[in-house]
């Protein structure tokens, strides 16, 4: 032994963005070895991955040793399986959610080990911290930020937490960080914003399911609230909670979707006051603190139904397994099945899991 410190390795994922390029550049600053990797994932034969090509590029100019993980079949395999399966469920998936538990915080993890990493590290704006008083991790979002990306990370546990590292988790603004990439001379520090989901960039649902969907998307009943049959669908994938353009039927009045029911194949419309509802039911709950069968309930919380809203205040009991019913203090407009339940208290994330 030469008495030399060795030097902590991290393993960043490299998206070939602005957020991951300049989350790069700071882990160098902070004396990390850096290793990059850029996830090569399932896209439609029209779609070109931009992501590989900017992310080397990005890596040479840091000087960063650079993997490519070809993740095509996990990816198809599980993440756009699941979104076109839930689809034709009648619900409406968050496929970000699903990835971020399954392949970034999952698979990652496993390649990091093959790397001997001692960390992951992505270019989210969330916070992680440790307290002292329970030796805990906590994650808390970017109150700073509209960017702030906590939403997604409820599937994360102690294990995972301690090894994970957000270096741009604090900043207020993107712009700070477009500032930071120009100042260090990156191309990507005006690259737009990645697409939403990105195996999907045009935003067309209902023609991608059609393209590499192999169910059929079967016609049904539109029906009222008393279950009055009122009209026909043109197939449960074509809808969502809330929906009010698109339906294909005129009734005199604005009307929205208010239930979709996969096992009768019916989709019932109503007015916009049907679609406040004061409670759900979520599965696969994960509490970042403890188990699900470990918490204390009930729980007073605040809890967002979807990642743009506004958390509002409410109660979980506990139904068993990972099972939970929230209750809303005020009536939440269009909970909508398939999409992700995420609990706070305060600026600190509690956990999530996905609406009946």
């Amino acid at each position: 032994m030469d008495g030399k410190i060795m030097k902590k390795r991290v393993l960043i994922g490299m998206s070939g963005g602005v957020d991951s390029s300049v989350a790069t550049y700071l882990l160098q600053q902070q004396g990390y070895e850096v290793v990059g990797a850029t996830m090569k994932l399932w896209l439609p034969e029209n779609v070109e991955n931009i992501a590989i090509k900017d992310a080397k590029k990005i890596a040479d100019r840091l000087g960063v040793e650079h993997h490519v993980i070809d993740l095509e079949d996990d990816f198809k395999n599980i993440v756009v399986s699941h979104f076109i399966d839930t689809y034709h469920e009648g619900k409406t998936p968050n496929p970000c959610v699903f990835c971020n538990k399954h392949i970034k915080f999952d698979l990652m993890f496993k390649v990091a080990d093959e790397l001997n990493c001692d960390y992951i590290a992505t270019g989210h704006y969330a916070k992680i911290v440790k307290n002292d008083e329970t030796g805990k991790y906590e994650l808390y979002k970017n109150s700073q930020s509209n960017k702030d990306q906590s939403y997604m990370m409820y599937n994360l546990n102690q294990e995972k937490l301690k090894k994970v590292l957000f270096p741009i988790g604090e900043f207020s603004s993107k712009d700070e960080v477009r500032q930071i990439a120009k100042e260090i001379g990156l191309e990507v520090h005006n690259k737009p914003d990645s697409q939403d989901i990105c195996f999907i960039p045009d935003g067309d649902y209902e023609n991608f399911l059609k393209t590499y969907s192999t169910k059929k998307s079967i016609p049904g009943d539109f029906v009222d609230k008393d279950g009055k049959r009122i009209g026909k669908h043109n197939g449960l994938v074509n809808y969502t909670i809330g929906q009010r353009k698109g339906l294909g039927i005129a009734l005199g009045k604005r009307t929205y979707v208010v239930d979709i029911n996969n096992k009768n194949n019916t989709v019932t419309l109503g007015n916009n006051d049907d679609l406040f509802k004061t409670s759900l039911i979520a599965h696969s709950v994960n509490f970042l603190d403890f188990s699900v069968e470990e918490g204390c309930y009930p729980i007073e919380i605040e809890a967002k139904i979807r990642y743009s809203s506004v958390p509002s205040e409410a109660v979980i009991t506990w139904l068993g397994g990972d099972r939970i019913r929230v209750d809303f203090n005020q009536p939440q407009r269009a909970i909508t099945s398939g999409q992700s339940v995420v609990f706070y208290k305060g600026d600190k994330l509690v956990g999530g899991g996905v609406i009946e």
